[in-house]
């Protein structure tokens, strides 16, 4: 018999036991587009949030995305998506330094980010805002869950780790698969963990099946 699977995500998969392992507050802080030439997005939730709000077509600025799946998200509302970083907040430097400096950027973000690639730019001189759209905390669900201790899990960020460790510890017999590079800096050095080879679910999932 197969080992079973947990999906520790915001998002869910057919073959896999799904476990949200944050609650999502959302804010809804006015918010100027028209000031901007571009967004940054890194995230899905901030295309859910987008969607709230009563916009015009022409202000939703062309957005640099930090993956597929955010770029999926964003054009799903009707914005365009120039270009699409690879996965990692910290390879948006090299995204943002091909513009001119005069270009205006606006990062909506999370409370808490794990990149700090825009005080990066900033200190370079880019010119890039930020606004908080929402923020998250540990779920219930996830403190509450019982995992198999030879089951196969997937962590798709980082928080996802954290919260998970903040109530349960790894058993040796169980698999781990991450989603990327900073959400495997969160795994404890001593468990064997599998990165992904793309920043997706689906890519978890197809190793998570063979193991």
């Amino acid at each position: 018999m197969p080992n079973q699977i947990y999906l520790f995500s915001i998002s869910s998969h057919p073959d896999a036991i799904h476990i949200n392992p944050l609650d999502i507050n959302f804010f809804s802080p006015n918010v100027d587009f028209s000031k901007y030439d571009n967004l940054i997005i890194t995230s899905k939730q901030i295309s859910k949030i987008l969607s709230f709000y009563e916009i015009k077509a022409e202000l939703l600025k062309p957005a640099l995305c930090i993956s597929k799946q955010s770029a999926k998200s964003y054009e799903a509302i009707g914005g365009n998506v120039f270009e699409v970083g690879k996965g990692y907040g910290d390879t948006l430097v090299q995204s943002i330094k091909k513009y001119p400096k005069t270009r205006k950027w606006l990062y909506l973000r999370a409370e808490v980010v794990a990149s700090d690639f825009v005080q990066v730019c900033q200190k370079e001189g880019y010119n890039i805002d930020e606004i908080i759209l929402y923020s998250s905390s540990c779920s219930q669900e996830i403190a509450d869950c019982r995992v198999d201790d030879n089951a196969v899990l997937i962590f798709t960020s980082p928080s996802s780790v954290t919260c998970f460790l903040q109530h349960h510890s790894f058993a040796k017999e169980q698999k781990v698969v991450v989603i990327g590079k900073t959400t495997l800096k969160k795994i404890p050095k001593e468990i064997e963990t599998i990165l992904s080879k793309e920043k997706t679910i689906e890519s978890c999932m197809e190793i998570a099946l063979t193991l």
